[in-house]
């Protein structure tokens, strides 16, 4: 992991932040997060929340704070006429998996995943 508290500060709280988040609290100390950023339906004509990081430390799952996490995301979502809340997971997360399919959630198995870093994004670029 490259990121830094101050990287995380300025994308939260600074002059136009662009990533959201939320956290769950036990006895005043944050378990939980989830962090998230706008997205786009073109098809609905509304914009979306992508999850980018739904976390709840090991010790405290099981007790509804992702769940209640997850649930708060939606109540932004309906409050603000965003049309859609969506995230990625790993195959192999079945634990992740079962949690998301029991709140409602449907996979999108048409859909792969594409993405451009480091060398291969700058060549890119560069053209």
């Amino acid at each position: 992991m490259r990121l830094t508290e101050d990287q995380l500060a300025g994308c939260l709280f600074g002059d136009s932040p662009a990533l959201f988040g939320h956290v769950a609290e036990r006895d005043g100390q944050v378990v939980g997060v989830a962090l998230w950023f706008l997205n786009f339906s073109t098809w609905r004509g509304t914009h979306g929340i992508y999850l980018e990081d739904l976390y709840v430390q090991p010790q405290h799952r099981g007790t509804g704070l992702g769940r209640e996490l997850l649930r708060t995301l939606a109540q932004v979502c309906v409050e603000r006429g965003y049309s859609r809340l969506e995230w990625s997971v790993l195959d192999w997360n079945t634990p992740s998996i079962e949690f998301y399919r029991a709140a409602g959630a449907v996979p999108m198995d048409e859909w792969t995943v594409f993405r451009l870093t480091d060398d291969a994004l700058t060549g890119f670029a560069a053209g």
